[in-house]
């Protein structure tokens, strides 16, 4: 417990030292990180085989690159992402200088999952620096190797007070929760993510939750099915299934299943090969118990590929089952590894609404040729994100934001996103103590006259051209000298009166 509450204490100090304030600082400290992943790439891809059987051409694509992508992003734009940013004034603020100024929360939480142990720590870690933040950064334990190197490299190139690394299981990770943070970003599943939320409400403390589920594949009859299968299959069995965002489950027409069984197997020896196991692309289940809760799911279901295991080396090969039910075990949590199962369904209707009637998936993917049906299912469903014809690429673009909806998460970030989740946006509005004339229509006493001017200053609708613009405010000036001369002539009424009192 002391020891949890020294280190969120010293980051808390050096934030309120004000030193991550500057721009200059953050930029150094992004450079610095930059630095640290070139130099240090071997250790990392090091790392990642020890954990998950990631090969160095899988390792540097699926987790450096896009932290490298995310870094350049936030160097070249951070200057006007942390620029005030105007904004739109009525005509009673038309004098004033209104504009929203991005500003640091504080002292950020980031607690980062094992599936993808370097890139979903490293990733909201540059947002949070560029946004201005003190960082404390929370590893999975589960991928042991990674988190060593991340707890051993992070001093050497960041500010170590701002910046530092807990590591740790449940117990470690419980107590550092009880410490007060000003933003908390959680990657992993929706169980602990409630208690992340109940933690973080003790402090009225904002969250960011980025959480799983079963994401629905849905194949139409009206589409190439040899490329739905390839693009389905590279992103399912990508990492060993171990993937918050690959599809979960396929759903299709029984007309076709048996295609798309005989397209994914074929697409399944062209990316691995006869031999699976032997293939330096195909990953490993991350430790002996998540290889068992695998293999209970595949109890009762009817294999049609695949299903060799090996308990030693934690491997799980391809797997499809076909005719699944929608109430069997494997269709009640996110599967989490290389098991597909496709549930038939009768049509584009039973789809959505078998859809609908579970939790709202993090993605969900639909391919078809037909274009009225894809928008016709992105009308009609909810998902943390959408894609026609493709799976996964979404989170590559950092234009986009990555995040869930319902169970599946709330907040989101990457790119200029990322800045966003951990900024928070001050509204700030300037004024002067000049033409004081003016701001009697918001002073009592108040009376119906000074209602009608207000609903007619800010309720008409008035040509939102130029010429419009300057005849509203050329309104506003006559009635500024209307409303002048009226307190005028009523301030020189009373003080004739008071001259006429003693005459009296």
């Amino acid at each position: 417990m002391e020891r949890m509450q020294e280190v969120v204490g010293r980051a808390r100090a050096a934030f309120n030292s004000g030193r991550c304030r500057s721009l200059e600082f953050r930029m150094q400290q992004l450079k610095a990180l930059e630095r640290m992943v070139q130099e240090k790439e071997r250790e990392i891809l090091a790392a990642l085989k020890a954990d998950l059987n990631k090969s160095e051409p899988n390792g540097y694509s699926q987790e450096i690159l896009s932290v490298m992508m995310e870094l350049a992003l936030a160097m070249d734009k951070l200057p006007s992402w942390a620029a005030p940013q105007p904004v739109k004034r009525s005509l009673l603020t038309r004098r004033d200088k209104s504009y929203i100024c991005p500003e640091p929360f504080g002292v950020v939480l980031i607690i980062g999952t094992w599936n993808y142990p370097f890139l979903l720590v490293m990733q909201p870690l540059v947002g949070a620096i560029a946004a201005g933040n003190a960082v404390v950064v929370k590893p999975s334990e589960i991928s042991e190797n990674t988190a060593r190197l991340v707890a051993e490299l992070l001093p050497q190139y960041l500010d170590q007070e701002l910046y530092p690394v807990v590591t740790g299981g449940v117990p470690e990770t419980t107590v550092l929760l009880n410490q007060r943070f000003d933003h908390i970003l959680y990657t992993g599943n929706s169980a602990v993510g409630k208690i992340v939320m109940a933690a973080a409400a003790k402090h009225l403390t904002p969250v960011t939750l980025e959480l799983g589920g079963k994401n629905p594949c849905y194949i139409d009859k009206d589409c190439d099915l040899a490329v739905a299968c390839r693009r389905i299959t590279w992103g399912k069995y990508m990492n060993c299934g171990q993937t918050c965002i690959a599809p979960d489950y396929i759903l299709c027409d029984p007309s076709i299943q048996s295609k798309v069984v005989e397209n994914i197997k074929a697409t399944l020896q062209e990316f691995y090969g006869e031999d699976v196991k032997s293939s330096p692309d195909y990953e490993r289940i991350v430790n002996k118990r998540h290889y068992k809760r695998i293999l209970c799911l595949l109890e009762g279901q009817k294999i049609a590929h695949g299903g060799e295991t090996d308990e030693a080396t934690c491997f799980i090969a391809p797997t499809i089952l076909t005719d699944v039910s929608p109430e069997s075990k494997v269709m009640e949590e996110e599967i989490f590894g290389p098991v597909l199962p496709i549930v038939p369904v009768e049509s584009v209707d039973k789809a959505i609404e078998f859809i609908n009637g579970r939790e709202k998936p993090l993605a969900l993917y639909v391919f078809s040729n037909n274009k009225q049906l894809i928008k016709r299912v992105i009308s009609e469903t909810s998902s943390g994100s959408f894609i026609g014809n493709d799976v996964i690429m979404h989170f590559f673009l950092t234009t986009l934001p990555f995040g869930g909806v319902g169970n599946s998460g709330m907040g989101a970030y990457h790119g200029k996103h990322s800045f966003e989740t951990f900024s928070h946006h001050r509204a700030c509005l300037i004024n002067d103590l000049k033409m004081e004339g003016t701001n009697k229509l918001r002073y009592p006493p108040g009376s119906q006259k000074k209602v009608d001017w207000a609903k007619f200053f800010l309720l008409k609708r008035f040509n939102k051209g130029r010429v419009g613009l300057a005849i509203l405010a050329l309104l506003g000036i006559v009635a500024a000298v209307v409303l002048a001369m009226m307190v005028r002539h009523i301030s020189l009424d009373g003080a004739g009166q008071d001259l006429m009192c003693p005459l009296m």
